[in-house]
């Protein structure tokens, strides 16, 4: 390589410039100093075919800034030039990329198409991550970009269509790829995107491979992995369930030759009511009650026999399972208690955001207390029903949180595309580049990055949910309103008639006390929005949503209830005095971008 001077009229942009195709750059912070000082860092070239020509392999937008300069009239000097030997398109591609990427991020199809370019010279996937500092893996996600329709990659490399929705496409045939762009094209039919489209591509449930109870690799089936290669999902459900079923029959037998007196395979789909049911142990006629899911997911709940056997057990000769009266049926359903703890989580970890001091010391709390030899795991946010689960996904609070979290993994060189910030199992970060890198962040920026960990680790229903959203004042009418999610979990007339007292008035409630379900929820809807003749209600959440949380009636069952019974009996018992100022320091520094 040698250095020289070129008339700009002798220079064209190469083809192995990693930016060399589409329009023009944008160029306008450039031009002030080209026009000043001419350009100071020489470009990277190469000799062209024709004699005294060379090709631009790299700096293409100092290239198109000189020419502006040319346009409107100015002066230009010869450019300063690095000139690469001739013939090796692979180093001139190697600079370009490079070059690029140590500015602007390129786009993940103009680096599939580098990539792929490199590897057609030779090297390897091994040699390309060195290179570029890339794990191997990234490498390979981003040459995965191939499996996709070329028209496909464009829409993406357009913003016209988003990462989730690319990843699932991935997961495609093509000629579901094909039928998906139909779609796209078709400005009256219905194109699913991101989640729905894993629905569309498998006909229904998805059935993901980590929920098999048999061995994978053994699996005769075919089985499909999106483009990060973090997700993989069966493509015939029918071999999936063949396999699946007889995994638990050969438990059943196993628990069988184990001693227990019986092993009830439920339904598909069929879900098990713990408070139907009384707990007894394997030498006491416990049975084994194994949940199948329509996910796939299969849940054995050891030693339990019903509430009626339990009962007639305990009045009869004294032996056999000693339990008490059935509690009376909860205020709330399973589905409705998960509904308010992952909302009620799903604040309280948007509202960490902005308190950074004391995020960081929920997470010495957390690691102290909770972590067993500073092992942490993230919040899985597992939902018993579709419905729930997008109505989490989708909520204001869940989307300030996921934003902040993508400029986290940003700021940190990690995949902006990965799930968590915090690692999982066998996919965690190496301690030593991490610590690194936070050893180079200002107190601020690592402070937001504490919050969105320990948002990442806080288990939703749990006290420290409830303490630090008693603590930081979290107001649930800032982050959630009634949706069909929310209607379509409640359903005790005792409650709706509160509800209706609440948002239309205690006249009203009792006008309506004889009115079913259905109408008392439309009254409900109605006072909300302000629709159908009614007045509409100030922004309202139920009791059990609230910080501190209370209940409707006497009966009991609400989780966020209990949560800060326990809250207030451990504060009343602690012998930790709790000061004003006990939160520590807060930050007013601007947030990252996001």
């Amino acid at each position: 390589m040698k250095l020289d001077f070129i008339d700009v009229d002798h220079l064209s942009i190469a083809a192995a410039n990693m930016r060399g195709k589409g329009k023009d750059p944008d160029v306008s912070d450039l031009l002030p100093s080209i026009r000043a000082r001419g350009v100071l860092v020489p470009l990277l070239v190469r000799p062209n075919c024709a004699e005294g020509r060379f090709e631009i392999v790299a700096g293409r937008r100092r290239f198109t800034a000189v020419n502006a300069v040319v346009r409107e009239g100015g002066a230009v000097k010869p450019i300063p030039c690095a000139i690469l030997d001739e013939g090796d398109d692979a180093d001139a591609l190697e600079a370009s990329m490079l070059e690029n990427l140590a500015r602007v991020r390129p786009d993940e199809v103009s680096q599939w198409e580098a990539f792929v370019a490199l590897v057609k010279t030779g090297r390897s996937v091994e040699e390309v991550a060195d290179t570029f500092g890339f794990e191997p893996s990234a490498v390979k996600r981003i040459l995965a970009l191939g499996n996709l329709l070329p028209r496909i990659r464009t829409l993406y490399r357009g913003g016209q269509i988003d990462v989730n929705t690319v990843r699932h496409l991935t997961l495609a045939s093509k000629s579901q790829q094909k039928a998906w762009l139909a779609l796209f094209d078709d400005e009256s039919a219905y194109c699913p995107t991101g989640h729905q489209l894993k629905a569309w591509l498998f006909g229904g449930t998805a059935i993901a491979v980590t929920h098999a109870l048999f061995d994978v690799e053994a699996f005769k089936g075919s089985i499909v992995a999106d483009l990060f290669g973090e997700d993989r999902f069966f493509a015939d459900s029918d071999a999936f369930w063949a396999a699946q079923m007889a995994a638990v029959d050969s438990r059943k037998a196993d628990y069988l030759e184990a001693g227990w007196s019986d092993v009830i395979i439920m339904e598909r789909g069929q879900w098990f009511r713990e408070w139907d049911h009384a707990y007894a142990g394997k030498r006491k006629g416990g049975r084994v009650y194994v949940e199948v899911r329509e996910s796939g997911e299969v849940s054995f709940h050891e030693g339990f026999v019903t509430a009626k056997e339990a009962k007639r057990l305990s009045s009869g000769s004294g032996e056999g399972v000693a339990i008490s009266e059935k509690p009376s049926r909860p205020e709330v359903s399973g589905p409705l208690n998960a509904y308010i703890d992952l909302h009620r989580h799903a604040a309280v970890r948007a509202d960490l955001l902005a308190h950074t001091g004391v995020a960081l010391r929920a997470m010495a709390a957390h690691v102290i207390a909770g972590a067993d030899l500073w092992r942490v795991d993230v919040e899985a946010q597992r939902a018993p029903k579709e419905e729930i689960a997008e109505s989490v996904e989708t909520c204001s609070a869940e989307t300030a949180f996921d934003t902040k979290r993508r400029a986290v993994l940003a700021v940190l060189g990690f995949d902006e595309d990965a799930p968590t910030v915090t690692g999982k199992g066998y996919h965690r970060p190496p301690f030593a580049p991490l610590f690194a890198r936070l050893l180079e962040l200002p107190d601020p920026v690592v402070m937001e990055i504490i919050a969105i960990v320990m948002g990442e680790t806080l288990q939703a229903g749990s006290e420290a949910v409830e303490m630090i959203g008693l603590h930081l004042g979290t107001d649930m009418h800032q982050h959630w309103q009634a949706d069909a999610a929310f209607f379509d979990q409640l359903r005790d007339r005792e409650v709706l008639l509160a509800i209706v007292g609440e948002v239309a008035g205690a006249e009203v409630a009792a006008a309506n006390a004889g009115e079913k379900g259905k109408a008392l929820k439309a009254i409900i809807a109605d006072c909300l929005a302000g629709e159908n003749g009614r007045a509409k209600a100030e922004p309202w959440v139920p009791q059990w949503m609230a910080f501190p949380p209370t209940a409707y009636t006497s009966r009991g069952g609400v989780g966020s209830v209990k949560a800060a019974a326990r809250v207030a009996f451990d504060l009343s018992a602690s012998i930790v005095p709790l000061t004003e100022d006990s939160s520590g320091p807060e930050t007013d520094e601007p947030p990252l971008a996001a």
